[in-house]
Protein backbone atom coordinates (compact mmCIF):
# COMPACT_ATOMS: atom_id res chain seq x y z
CA UNK A 1 0.00 0.00 0.00
CA UNK A 2 1.33 3.13 -1.20
CA UNK A 3 2.10 5.34 2.30
CA UNK A 4 0.25 8.39 0.64
CA UNK A 5 -2.80 6.51 0.60
CA UNK A 6 -1.93 5.09 4.19
CA UNK A 7 -1.62 8.85 5.52
CA UNK A 8 -4.75 10.16 3.54
CA UNK A 9 -6.82 7.29 5.07
CA UNK A 10 -5.64 7.99 8.57
CA UNK A 11 -6.72 11.58 8.09
CA UNK A 12 -10.07 10.98 7.08
CA UNK A 13 -10.50 8.08 9.45
CA UNK A 14 -8.82 10.78 12.95
CA UNK A 15 -11.32 12.85 15.21
CA UNK A 16 -9.98 15.81 14.75
CA UNK A 17 -9.31 18.73 17.36
CA UNK A 18 -11.78 20.91 15.25
CA UNK A 19 -15.50 19.60 14.79
CA UNK A 20 -16.16 22.63 12.70
CA UNK A 21 -13.99 20.70 9.77
CA UNK A 22 -15.31 17.31 10.15
CA UNK A 23 -18.78 18.97 9.86
CA UNK A 24 -18.25 20.47 6.55
CA UNK A 25 -16.54 17.24 5.04
CA UNK A 26 -20.14 15.76 6.28
CA UNK A 27 -21.99 18.55 4.55
CA UNK A 28 -19.44 18.40 1.62
CA UNK A 29 -20.62 14.06 0.98
CA UNK A 30 -24.06 15.30 1.74
CA UNK A 31 -23.66 17.89 -0.82
CA UNK A 32 -22.02 16.27 -3.58
CA UNK A 33 -24.64 13.04 -3.27
CA UNK A 34 -27.91 15.60 -3.28
CA UNK A 35 -26.33 17.42 -6.64
CA UNK A 36 -25.84 13.67 -7.93
CA UNK A 37 -29.21 12.55 -7.01
CA UNK A 38 -31.57 15.63 -8.46
CA UNK A 39 -29.47 15.44 -11.66
CA UNK A 40 -30.25 12.01 -12.27
CA UNK A 41 -33.92 12.68 -11.18
CA UNK A 42 -34.55 15.53 -13.30
CA UNK A 43 -32.39 14.18 -16.54
CA UNK A 44 -34.82 10.98 -16.24
CA UNK A 45 -37.85 13.12 -15.81
CA UNK A 46 -36.50 14.90 -18.83
CA UNK A 47 -35.95 12.34 -20.86
CA UNK A 48 -39.67 10.41 -19.87
CA UNK A 49 -41.33 13.74 -20.72
CA UNK A 50 -39.68 13.67 -24.47
CA UNK A 51 -39.87 10.00 -24.80
CA UNK A 52 -43.52 10.03 -24.04
CA UNK A 53 -44.05 12.88 -26.08
CA UNK A 54 -41.96 11.14 -28.99
CA UNK A 55 -44.14 7.89 -28.74
CA UNK A 56 -47.54 10.11 -28.42
CA UNK A 57 -46.67 12.00 -31.77
CA UNK A 58 -45.61 8.82 -33.71
CA UNK A 59 -48.32 7.43 -33.04
CA UNK A 60 -50.54 9.96 -34.96
CA UNK A 61 -47.77 10.75 -37.27
CA UNK A 62 -45.43 8.97 -39.48
CA UNK A 63 -41.48 8.81 -39.29
CA UNK A 64 -41.17 10.22 -42.97
CA UNK A 65 -43.46 11.77 -44.94
CA UNK A 66 -43.38 11.92 -48.99
CA UNK A 67 -44.62 14.31 -51.40
CA UNK A 68 -44.53 15.69 -54.86
CA UNK A 69 -43.48 19.28 -55.69
CA UNK A 70 -46.48 21.31 -57.61
CA UNK A 71 -49.43 18.35 -57.58
CA UNK A 72 -50.22 15.18 -56.09
CA UNK A 73 -48.81 11.73 -56.52
CA UNK A 74 -50.71 9.62 -58.97
CA UNK A 75 -48.37 6.76 -59.53
CA UNK A 76 -48.62 6.44 -55.32
CA UNK A 77 -48.93 2.86 -55.34
CA UNK A 78 -46.29 1.73 -57.86
CA UNK A 79 -43.94 4.12 -55.31
CA UNK A 80 -45.46 2.76 -52.16
CA UNK A 81 -44.58 -0.55 -53.15
CA UNK A 82 -41.03 0.59 -54.24
CA UNK A 83 -40.13 1.69 -51.04
CA UNK A 84 -41.31 -1.47 -48.96
CA UNK A 85 -38.83 -3.01 -50.58
CA UNK A 86 -36.28 -0.99 -48.93
CA UNK A 87 -35.02 -3.03 -45.69
CA UNK A 88 -35.23 0.40 -43.05
CA UNK A 89 -39.29 0.64 -44.23
CA UNK A 90 -41.56 -1.36 -42.46
CA UNK A 91 -44.96 0.33 -43.60
CA UNK A 92 -45.54 2.63 -45.94
CA UNK A 93 -49.63 4.26 -46.67
CA UNK A 94 -50.76 6.98 -48.96
CA UNK A 95 -52.95 10.18 -47.43
CA UNK A 96 -55.16 13.16 -48.35
CA UNK A 97 -54.58 16.05 -46.41
CA UNK A 98 -57.09 19.74 -46.42
CA UNK A 99 -58.42 21.72 -44.16
CA UNK A 100 -62.61 21.73 -43.34
CA UNK A 101 -64.77 22.87 -41.36
CA UNK A 102 -67.03 20.22 -39.60
CA UNK A 103 -70.85 20.87 -38.52
CA UNK A 104 -73.09 19.24 -36.51
CA UNK A 105 -76.79 20.62 -35.39
CA UNK A 106 -76.19 23.82 -34.36
CA UNK A 107 -72.42 23.82 -33.76
CA UNK A 108 -69.86 24.11 -36.06
CA UNK A 109 -65.52 24.27 -35.99
CA UNK A 110 -62.64 24.47 -37.98
CA UNK A 111 -61.17 20.54 -38.98
CA UNK A 112 -58.10 19.04 -40.42
CA UNK A 113 -59.28 16.16 -42.80
CA UNK A 114 -57.11 13.59 -43.68
CA UNK A 115 -58.19 10.99 -45.92
CA UNK A 116 -56.52 7.35 -45.33
CA UNK A 117 -56.23 4.20 -46.41
CA UNK A 118 -57.63 1.92 -43.52
CA UNK A 119 -55.81 -1.21 -44.92
CA UNK A 120 -52.35 -0.04 -44.91
CA UNK A 121 -52.21 3.11 -42.62
CA UNK A 122 -52.34 0.63 -39.07
CA UNK A 123 -48.63 -0.27 -40.32
CA UNK A 124 -47.68 3.45 -40.24
CA UNK A 125 -49.61 5.18 -37.55
CA UNK A 126 -50.61 4.00 -34.05
CA UNK A 127 -54.12 5.31 -34.39
CA UNK A 128 -56.14 1.91 -34.53
CA UNK A 129 -54.83 1.64 -30.62
CA UNK A 130 -56.34 4.88 -29.81
CA UNK A 131 -59.43 3.67 -30.93
CA UNK A 132 -62.17 4.41 -27.99
CA UNK A 133 -64.74 4.08 -30.47
CA UNK A 134 -65.26 1.96 -33.59
CA UNK A 135 -62.10 1.02 -35.71
CA UNK A 136 -60.47 2.30 -39.13
CA UNK A 137 -61.95 -0.86 -40.94
CA UNK A 138 -65.49 0.70 -40.22
CA UNK A 139 -64.67 3.77 -42.77
CA UNK A 140 -65.03 1.07 -45.54
CA UNK A 141 -68.28 -0.65 -44.21
CA UNK A 142 -70.91 2.01 -44.87
CA UNK A 143 -71.32 1.54 -48.45
CA UNK A 144 -74.60 2.26 -49.72
CA UNK A 145 -74.81 5.01 -47.22
CA UNK A 146 -73.01 7.73 -46.39
CA UNK A 147 -69.39 7.52 -45.70
CA UNK A 148 -67.66 7.07 -42.44
CA UNK A 149 -65.22 9.76 -40.50
CA UNK A 150 -63.55 8.86 -37.27
CA UNK A 151 -63.03 12.17 -34.69
CA UNK A 152 -60.97 13.15 -31.86
CA UNK A 153 -62.56 12.35 -28.44
CA UNK A 154 -62.44 15.96 -27.72
CA UNK A 155 -63.65 17.29 -31.04
CA UNK A 156 -66.69 14.81 -29.81
CA UNK A 157 -67.16 16.75 -26.74
CA UNK A 158 -67.55 19.58 -28.53
CA UNK A 159 -69.90 18.82 -31.04
CA UNK A 160 -71.73 16.41 -28.64
CA UNK A 161 -71.31 13.72 -31.21
CA UNK A 162 -71.88 9.77 -30.37
CA UNK A 163 -71.33 6.64 -32.68
CA UNK A 164 -74.03 6.62 -35.94
CA UNK A 165 -74.49 10.48 -35.23
CA UNK A 166 -74.55 12.71 -38.56
CA UNK A 167 -71.62 15.66 -39.58
CA UNK A 168 -71.18 17.56 -42.28
CA UNK A 169 -68.01 18.33 -44.10
CA UNK A 170 -68.01 21.95 -45.33
CA UNK A 171 -65.24 23.45 -48.01
CA UNK A 172 -65.05 26.75 -48.72
CA UNK A 173 -62.85 26.05 -52.13
CA UNK A 174 -66.43 24.92 -53.83
CA UNK A 175 -67.25 25.63 -57.47
CA UNK A 176 -67.93 28.96 -59.28
CA UNK A 177 -71.03 29.75 -60.40
CA UNK A 178 -72.89 33.02 -61.68
CA UNK A 179 -73.82 33.35 -57.89
CA UNK A 180 -69.95 33.34 -56.40
CA UNK A 181 -68.30 29.99 -55.29
CA UNK A 182 -70.32 27.59 -53.33
CA UNK A 183 -68.92 26.14 -50.28
CA UNK A 184 -68.32 22.09 -51.35
CA UNK A 185 -70.45 20.02 -48.49
CA UNK A 186 -70.23 16.42 -47.49
CA UNK A 187 -72.62 14.69 -45.08
CA UNK A 188 -70.31 11.75 -43.01
CA UNK A 189 -71.48 9.09 -39.80
CA UNK A 190 -69.60 9.17 -37.14
CA UNK A 191 -68.25 5.00 -37.12
CA UNK A 192 -65.52 5.97 -34.34
CA UNK A 193 -63.67 8.20 -31.70
CA UNK A 194 -59.77 8.29 -31.13
CA UNK A 195 -57.96 9.69 -28.34
CA UNK A 196 -54.70 10.43 -28.39
CA UNK A 197 -53.83 12.59 -25.07
CA UNK A 198 -52.74 15.33 -26.89
CA UNK A 199 -55.40 18.24 -27.25
CA UNK A 200 -54.43 19.62 -30.37
CA UNK A 201 -55.00 16.23 -32.00
CA UNK A 202 -58.15 15.06 -30.13
CA UNK A 203 -59.89 18.36 -30.98
CA UNK A 204 -58.94 18.94 -34.31
CA UNK A 205 -58.34 15.48 -36.40
CA UNK A 206 -60.23 14.16 -38.67
CA UNK A 207 -60.08 10.86 -40.62
CA UNK A 208 -61.89 9.63 -43.94
CA UNK A 209 -61.34 6.98 -46.66
CA UNK A 210 -58.81 7.99 -49.23
CA UNK A 211 -62.07 7.87 -51.37
CA UNK A 212 -64.65 10.37 -49.49
CA UNK A 213 -61.61 12.33 -49.49
CA UNK A 214 -61.05 12.15 -52.68
CA UNK A 215 -64.25 12.46 -53.71
CA UNK A 216 -64.65 15.29 -51.23
CA UNK A 217 -61.97 17.61 -52.60
CA UNK A 218 -63.02 16.69 -56.15
CA UNK A 219 -60.00 14.97 -57.09
CA UNK A 220 -60.16 12.25 -60.40
CA UNK A 221 -57.29 10.81 -58.67
CA UNK A 222 -53.71 10.54 -56.56
CA UNK A 223 -52.89 11.05 -53.33
CA UNK A 224 -50.88 14.12 -51.46
CA UNK A 225 -48.06 11.76 -50.69
CA UNK A 226 -46.93 9.25 -48.82
CA UNK A 227 -46.22 8.38 -44.83
CA UNK A 228 -43.66 6.24 -44.10
CA UNK A 229 -42.62 3.95 -40.65
CA UNK A 230 -39.08 2.80 -40.00
CA UNK A 231 -37.18 0.30 -38.37
CA UNK A 232 -35.20 3.09 -36.76
CA UNK A 233 -36.54 6.40 -36.05
CA UNK A 234 -32.90 7.97 -35.14
CA UNK A 235 -32.23 7.68 -38.67
CA UNK A 236 -34.85 9.29 -40.38
CA UNK A 237 -33.25 12.22 -41.30
CA UNK A 238 -30.91 9.65 -43.14
CA UNK A 239 -32.84 7.85 -45.07
CA UNK A 240 -35.14 10.88 -45.72
CA UNK A 241 -32.15 12.30 -47.77
CA UNK A 242 -31.36 8.74 -49.59
CA UNK A 243 -35.41 9.04 -50.84
CA UNK A 244 -34.92 12.15 -52.27
CA UNK A 245 -31.69 11.61 -54.13
CA UNK A 246 -33.52 8.19 -55.52
CA UNK A 247 -36.64 9.52 -56.27
CA UNK A 248 -35.19 12.96 -57.87
CA UNK A 249 -35.75 16.51 -57.34
CA UNK A 250 -39.44 16.52 -57.97
CA UNK A 251 -40.02 14.82 -54.78
CA UNK A 252 -39.03 16.06 -50.90
CA UNK A 253 -38.93 13.71 -47.88
CA UNK A 254 -39.76 15.21 -44.54
CA UNK A 255 -38.60 13.53 -41.15
CA UNK A 256 -40.47 13.45 -37.62
CA UNK A 257 -37.74 15.30 -36.38
CA UNK A 258 -38.21 18.23 -38.95
CA UNK A 259 -42.13 18.48 -38.83
CA UNK A 260 -41.66 18.32 -35.07
CA UNK A 261 -38.30 20.74 -34.61
CA UNK A 262 -39.78 23.33 -32.36
CA UNK A 263 -41.24 21.18 -29.88
CA UNK A 264 -38.32 18.54 -29.83
CA UNK A 265 -36.08 22.07 -29.44
CA UNK A 266 -38.04 23.53 -26.85
CA UNK A 267 -37.49 19.92 -24.72
CA UNK A 268 -34.02 19.38 -25.21
CA UNK A 269 -33.40 23.38 -24.27
CA UNK A 270 -35.33 23.19 -21.54
CA UNK A 271 -33.71 19.45 -20.37
CA UNK A 272 -30.06 21.88 -20.44
CA UNK A 273 -31.43 24.30 -18.58
CA UNK A 274 -32.21 22.15 -15.58
CA UNK A 275 -29.12 20.29 -16.12
CA UNK A 276 -27.21 23.59 -15.32
CA UNK A 277 -28.91 24.70 -12.57
CA UNK A 278 -28.85 21.59 -10.85
CA UNK A 279 -25.31 21.13 -11.26
CA UNK A 280 -24.78 23.96 -9.65
CA UNK A 281 -25.51 22.00 -6.32
CA UNK A 282 -22.59 19.91 -6.98
CA UNK A 283 -20.31 23.19 -7.69
CA UNK A 284 -21.29 24.26 -4.40
CA UNK A 285 -20.41 20.98 -2.89
CA UNK A 286 -16.20 21.45 -4.93
CA UNK A 287 -16.54 24.18 -2.83
CA UNK A 288 -17.38 22.56 0.37
CA UNK A 289 -14.54 20.07 -0.15
CA UNK A 290 -12.01 23.40 -1.35
CA UNK A 291 -12.43 24.66 2.45
CA UNK A 292 -12.54 21.87 3.61
CA UNK A 293 -8.95 20.52 2.63
CA UNK A 294 -7.59 24.34 3.10
CA UNK A 295 -8.89 24.11 6.65
CA UNK A 296 -7.03 19.80 7.12
CA UNK A 297 -3.96 21.74 5.52
CA UNK A 298 -3.80 24.47 8.54
CA UNK A 299 -4.72 22.06 10.62
CA UNK A 300 -1.92 19.17 9.57
CA UNK A 301 0.74 21.67 8.60
CA UNK A 302 3.35 20.39 11.18
CA UNK A 303 2.57 16.33 10.13
CA UNK A 304 3.21 18.12 6.30
CA UNK A 305 6.42 19.46 7.83
CA UNK A 306 7.79 16.17 9.79
CA UNK A 307 6.84 14.06 6.40
CA UNK A 308 8.92 16.41 4.39
CA UNK A 309 11.60 16.25 6.91
CA UNK A 310 11.67 12.18 6.15
CA UNK A 311 11.95 12.49 2.58
CA UNK A 312 8.34 12.89 1.32
CA UNK A 313 8.11 14.71 -1.82
CA UNK A 314 5.97 17.60 -2.58
CA UNK A 315 4.08 15.46 -4.83
CA UNK A 316 3.46 12.89 -2.50
CA UNK A 317 2.11 14.87 -0.43
CA UNK A 318 -0.14 16.54 -2.97
CA UNK A 319 -1.36 13.14 -3.72
CA UNK A 320 -2.30 12.66 0.55
CA UNK A 321 -4.60 15.55 -0.10
CA UNK A 322 -6.16 14.44 -3.77
CA UNK A 323 -6.81 10.66 -2.53
CA UNK A 324 -8.29 12.90 0.19
CA UNK A 325 -10.93 14.90 -1.29
CA UNK A 326 -11.58 12.28 -4.08
CA UNK A 327 -12.78 9.77 -0.90
CA UNK A 328 -15.10 12.89 -0.20
CA UNK A 329 -16.68 13.15 -3.57
CA UNK A 330 -16.90 9.51 -4.54
CA UNK A 331 -18.87 8.80 -1.44
CA UNK A 332 -20.92 11.50 -2.12
CA UNK A 333 -21.42 10.51 -6.28
CA UNK A 334 -21.92 6.96 -4.98
CA UNK A 335 -24.59 7.85 -2.48
CA UNK A 336 -26.00 10.13 -5.19
CA UNK A 337 -26.07 7.69 -7.77
CA UNK A 338 -28.00 4.93 -5.52
CA UNK A 339 -30.15 7.65 -4.19
CA UNK A 340 -30.74 8.93 -7.59
CA UNK A 341 -32.32 5.49 -9.26
CA UNK A 342 -33.65 4.90 -6.10
CA UNK A 343 -36.28 8.30 -6.27
CA UNK A 344 -36.56 7.42 -9.82
CA UNK A 345 -37.58 3.94 -9.20
CA UNK A 346 -39.80 5.23 -6.66
CA UNK A 347 -41.40 7.86 -8.45
CA UNK A 348 -41.87 5.38 -11.52
CA UNK A 349 -43.35 2.02 -9.87
CA UNK A 350 -45.75 4.54 -7.53
CA UNK A 351 -46.56 7.44 -9.26
CA UNK A 352 -47.70 9.42 -6.63
CA UNK A 353 -46.98 13.31 -8.29
CA UNK A 354 -50.17 13.87 -10.56
CA UNK A 355 -49.95 16.21 -13.44
CA UNK A 356 -53.02 18.44 -14.40
CA UNK A 357 -55.11 17.78 -17.69
CA UNK A 358 -52.88 20.31 -19.54
CA UNK A 359 -50.25 17.34 -20.26
CA UNK A 360 -50.66 14.65 -22.21
CA UNK A 361 -50.08 11.98 -19.31
CA UNK A 362 -51.65 11.92 -16.03
CA UNK A 363 -48.33 10.87 -14.14
CA UNK A 364 -44.56 11.82 -14.20
CA UNK A 365 -42.82 9.52 -16.37
CA UNK A 366 -39.55 8.63 -15.52
CA UNK A 367 -36.84 7.27 -17.89
CA UNK A 368 -32.99 6.92 -16.57
CA UNK A 369 -30.77 6.20 -19.41
CA UNK A 370 -27.42 4.47 -18.32
CA UNK A 371 -25.67 6.69 -20.40
CA UNK A 372 -26.99 9.79 -18.53
CA UNK A 373 -26.00 8.03 -14.96
CA UNK A 374 -22.65 7.46 -16.17
CA UNK A 375 -21.93 11.15 -17.49
CA UNK A 376 -23.58 12.58 -14.32
CA UNK A 377 -21.20 10.20 -11.78
CA UNK A 378 -18.68 10.96 -14.24
CA UNK A 379 -18.75 15.04 -14.12
CA UNK A 380 -19.35 15.16 -10.14
CA UNK A 381 -15.55 13.17 -10.13
CA UNK A 382 -14.15 15.42 -12.73
CA UNK A 383 -15.77 18.57 -10.61
CA UNK A 384 -14.42 17.19 -7.08
CA UNK A 385 -10.94 15.95 -8.72
CA UNK A 386 -10.67 19.78 -9.76
CA UNK A 387 -11.66 21.09 -6.15
CA UNK A 388 -9.12 19.07 -4.71
CA UNK A 389 -6.19 20.49 -6.67
CA UNK A 390 -5.16 23.78 -5.73
CA UNK A 391 -5.41 22.78 -1.65
CA UNK A 392 -3.32 20.02 -2.61
CA UNK A 393 -0.88 22.59 -4.39
CA UNK A 394 -0.63 24.79 -1.09
CA UNK A 395 -0.02 21.30 1.03
CA UNK A 396 3.02 20.68 -1.27
CA UNK A 397 4.29 24.29 -0.52
CA UNK A 398 4.27 23.68 3.11
CA UNK A 399 8.03 24.43 4.31
CA UNK A 400 9.73 22.41 7.33
CA UNK A 401 11.71 24.52 8.61
CA UNK A 402 8.70 27.62 9.11
CA UNK A 403 6.10 25.14 9.82
CA UNK A 404 8.52 23.65 13.01
CA UNK A 405 10.26 27.27 13.88
CA UNK A 406 7.95 27.40 16.92
CA UNK A 407 7.72 24.05 17.96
Amino acid sequence: MHFEWFVSRRYLKAKRKKGFISLITVISVVGVAVGVMALICVLGVMTGFTEEFRAKILGVNSHIVIQKYGGTITDYAELRERLLKRPTVTGATPYLYTQAMITAGDGGTGAILRGIDPATASTVISLGDQMVKGGLADLDSTSGKVPGIVVGIDLAEQLNLRMGDRVRLISPAGPLTPMGVIPRMKPCEVVGIFETGIYEYDSALTYVSLATARDFLDLDEGVHGIELRLTDIYQADEIARDIERELGLSYVAKDWIKLNKNLFSALRLEKTALSIIVALIVLVAAFNIVSTLIMVVMEKARDIAILKSMGATSGSIMRIFIYEGLVIGLTGTLLGVLGGLGGAELLSRYQFIKLPDVYPMTTLPVQVLPLDVVMIAGAAVIITFVATLYPSWQASRVEPAEALRYE
